[in-house]
């Protein structure tokens, strides 16, 4: 095999590899984070329906505290 086609198929292999992940970033659903108002997630369904897992909290830079 030549080097050029060596570099070609190494290519063609990382675009796929790029393509795949895109697909699969795309069809992944997303957490609903500041829903209902607040800043965690809330659990849907189970034993801990309703309740809320996490706080987000986001440092601002420009707080001089």
């Amino acid at each position: 095999m030549s080097r050029f086609n060596h570099l070609l198929n190494m290519y063609r292999e990382q675009r796929m590899k790029e393509r795949k992940n895109r697909i699969l970033s795309r069809s992944r659903a997303s957490v609903e984070n500041n829903a209902h108002g607040t800043s965690g997630y809330v659990i849907k369904h189970g034993v801990n329906a309703g309740q809320i897992m996490h706080h987000s909290i986001i440092a601002h830079q420009n707080k001089s505290y």
